[in-house]
């Protein structure tokens, strides 16, 4: 059965994109910790990050790293931070989540809540200052 992630690539459940090439995809978070909370997947549905094949992996540490610089031109903030967590979808993501200090990117209970429109503002926004 396809993940969640897989059914968004597939285009069977919208989603915020903010980029796209053949073998990543990124785009909001729905259940965001701060304004402009990324996830970057690769497209091919792999469970744990760390049993990629080395090329998709370093493939997207590079496309994240892409989206990290457009995020932080796009949202005001001191760093982007990187997580690799979650166990709720079997499929490897990386979480990118602007930051003013550490406990903005740790503290996940905290979600932020965002219209529709707000989301389409933001994906908007990153994705234009992303080169």
């Amino acid at each position: 059965m396809a993940t969640i992630f897989t059914k968004i690539v597939n285009g069977e459940i919208p989603a915020y994109k903010v980029a796209e090439d053949e073998n990543y995809l990124a785009f909001l978070d729905i259940f965001p910790v701060a304004k402009g909370h990324v996830l970057v997947i690769p497209k091919k549905e792999v469970d744990y990050i760390f049993d990629m094949e080395d090329e998709l992996f370093a493939g997207l540490q590079l496309f994240a790293k892409k989206i990290a610089v457009g995020l932080k031109k796009a949202i005001p903030c001191e760093k982007v931070g990187v997580l690799v967590l979650g166990l709720e979808v079997p499929h490897a993501h990386i979480h990118l989540v602007p930051m003013q200090n550490e406990g903005d990117l740790l503290n996940f209970s905290k979600k932020k809540k965002f219209t529709p429109e707000e989301f389409n503002e933001i994906t908007e926004l990153i994705s234009k200052n992303i080169d």
